[in-house]
C-alpha cells in the first residue's frame, strides 16, 4: 500500500507585500492592487469606482479568507475595455421634437423666416448628453472584480510568503544563538559560585590581617550567596521557551502572535537572569542573550 505524501506545512508569512491584477471583460477592464502592512489586527480599507461600490462587502471577504493580519488597501481601477468607449451617446429624440415644435411655433409668431437646423438642434441643452459606462449593469461584472482582486491577492500573498521564509530562517539563526548565550550562563553558574567563594576568603583574610579563616563562615556565606543568584529555574524555562520557539518555526502558518507571547517570555527569563547575576562573565552572556532576543522581538513584529 503506497503512503500518502505528506502535506506540506504553510511557511511564515509577512505582513508586508503588494500585488497587482488587470482583468478584462467584453466592454470593461479591471485593475486590482492590494498592499498590506504591519498591523496587530486585520484592518482592511477598500476603494471600488462608484459603480462598483455595492460589491465593498464582498471584496471585504475576499481578503478575510486569505489574510490574518495586516494593515490591508484594496484599490480597483476601472476602464473600458480595449477598442470600446468609456462613455456613450444618449439623445433625447422627444426633447428634441420639442424644440423643434416651439422653434416653428415662435418663428411663425414673430413672422422670421427660416426652418429649424439639425446644428442649431443639437446645441440645445438636454438633447445630447455622454453617459459613463455603469459598472453595475454589465453582465459579470461581480466574477470580474472577484477575479482581479483574487489574482492581486495570490501575488501579495506569495510576496509575503517569500518573506517570511527569509524571516524564518533568521528566527532560526538567532534562535541557535540565544541557546548558545543560555548554555554559557548554565556552564559559568558553577565556576562563578567558587569565584565568589574564592574572593570572600580574600576579603576575610585582608580583614582578620592574615588569621585563620573560620570555614564554616565562608560555606555560609557562599550558600546564601549561591541562593540568592540561582537561575536554575530560567534556564529550565528558558530552554522550554525555545524548544516552543522551534516547533512554531516549523509549523509555519499565521504565527505572529504565538511567536509575540513567546518573545516577552523569553525576554522576562533573560532580564531576570542579568538581575540576580553577581558574576562579570554570567552578566555578559545575559546582556548578549537579551541582545539576541531583542532583535528577535524586531522580526516577529513583521510576522502574520
Amino acid at each position: 500500500m503506497t503512503p500518502t505524501p505528506a502535506t506540506p506545512l504553510p511557511s511564515l508569512r509577512s505582513m508586508t507585500g503588494f500585488g497587482r491584477s488587470e482583468v478584462g471583460g467584453r466592454t470593461l477592464t479591471l485593475s486590482a492592487e492590494v498592499r498590506s502592512v504591519n498591523h496587530r489586527h486585520l484592518d482592511i480599507a477598500v476603494r471600488l469606482p462608484r459603480a462598483l461600490a455595492a460589491f465593498e462587502p464582498d471584496v471585504r471577504r475576499l481578503v478575510q479568507s486569505r489574510l490574518e493580519r495586516g494593515r490591508v488597501e484594496v484599490s480597483v481601477q476601472l476602464a473600458p475595455a480595449p477598442g470600446a468607449s468609456s462613455q456613450t451617446v444618449r439623445v433625447d429624440q422627444a426633447l428634441a421634437a420639442e424644440y423643434v415644435a416651439r422653434g416653428r411655433e415662435l418663428g411663425g409668431a414673430l413672422g422670421v423666416t427660416g426652418d429649424v437646423t439639425l446644428a442649431w438642434l443639437l446645441e440645445r441643452p438636454g438633447v445630447v448628453r455622454l453617459d459613463e459606462i455603469d459598472a453595475s449593469g454589465q453582465e459579470a461584472a461581480w466574477p470580474i472584480l472577484a477575479d482581479a482582486v483574487a489574482k492581486a491577492l495570490d501575488e501579495l500573498v506569495a510576496r509575503r510568503a517569500a518573506e517570511g521564509e527569509a524571516l524564518a530562517a533568521e528566527l532560526g539563526a538567532l534562535r541557535a544563538d540565544l541557546q548558545a548565550h543560555v548554555e554559557v550562563v548554565a556552564a559559568r553558574m558553577p565556576a562563578a559560585v567558587a569565584r565568589y567563594q574564592e574572593r570572600l576568603r580574600e576579603r576575610i583574610r585582608a580583614l582578620l590581617g592574615g588569621a585563620t579563616v573560620e570555614e564554616g563562615r565562608v560555606l555560609t556565606e557562599v550558600a546564601i550567596w549561591a541562593e540568592k543568584t540561582d537561575v536554575q529555574e530560567e534556564l529550565t524555562r528558558l530552554r522550554a521557551h525555545l524548544e516552543q520557539l522551534a516547533l512554531v518555526l516549523e509549523r509555519g502558518g499565521p504565527a505572529g502572535r504565538s511567536l509575540d507571547f513567546l518573545m516577552q517570555e523569553l525576554n522576562r527569563e533573560v532580564n531576570t537572569i542579568a538581575s540576580k547575576a553577581d558574576d562579570l562573565d554570567v552578566s555578559q552572556a545575559a546582556l548578549a542573550a537579551k541582545g539576541v532576543v531583542e532583535k528577535m522581538r524586531e522580526q516577529v513584529q513583521n510576522l502574520e
